[in-house]
């Protein structure tokens, strides 16, 4: 099916923004104790793959890989007015009650305990956009031991628009839901964005590829 090719070619794509990430972060790891000055190595990178499409990316550290910061992420975000990338400084004091603690969240704590590909949300993202995102990750090992995430948000509007009208070609209503069964984008009236699917009578799922999204069609 068109949808199914089409979810598969987009889930791909950030993907690769984001393995690209995790090649780059492995050097880097290989060359001896990281500090977080050399992280910056990979912003030509980010700054590169940033756009429409991925408009947040970059590497999340395991506390206490680095020399300097027990905590540290080298994020950066798309500006939509085409200005240069914004840097995200998160609060990484565990002191403070604003302490971000990067390490809770799926789209790390799943690849830290060993999945390959994780694909979290759609949630609203209030600490760095105020958007419904996704965000895609895979794990960084170095040595054979994990270092950290590589990662990248997408907000579900950018999903929707690239795969709405594959989906609207369909004779049923269907969606698109994540692993965690998630709906991501849709063409029912019933299941909406965001609503959770446990599965429902008259409904066939359809896995996406390697991607953990599933196709749900009705009828």
């Amino acid at each position: 099916m068109l949808i199914v090719e089409r979810a598969q070619a987009l889930t791909d794509e950030v993907f690769a923004a984001v393995a690209a990430v995790r090649e780059a972060t492995v050097r880097l790891a290989g060359g001896g104790p990281l500090r977080s000055t050399d992280l910056a190595a990979l912003r030509p990178l980010l700054f590169e793959r940033l756009g429409p499409l991925v408009v947040g990316l970059g590497f999340i550290a395991l506390p206490g890989l680095l020399a300097d910061s027990h905590w540290y992420l080298e994020w950066w975000q798309h500006d939509p007015d085409g200005g240069v990338p914004r840097q995200f400084n998160a609060e990484l004091d565990p002191a403070r009650p604003a302490f971000y603690d990067y390490t809770q969240w799926d789209w790390f704590a799943g690849p830290q305990a060993g999945a390959e590909r994780s694909i979290c949300g759609p949630y609203v993202d209030y600490l760095c956009t105020d958007e419904y995102s996704l965000t895609f990750s895979l794990p960084v090992l170095a040595g054979g031991a994990f270092v950290g995430v590589a990662a990248a948000d997408v907000f579900v509007s950018a999903f929707e628009r690239a795969v709405l009208p594959a989906l609207k070609d369909l004779r049923a209503p269907a969606f698109i839901a994540s692993a965690a069964g998630r709906v991501i984008a849709s063409t029912s009236a019933r299941w909406t964005s965001g609503a959770v699917y446990r599965g429902a009578p008259g409904h066939t799922s359809h896995p996406i590829g390697r991607t953990g999204l599933s196709l749900i069609t009705a009828g």
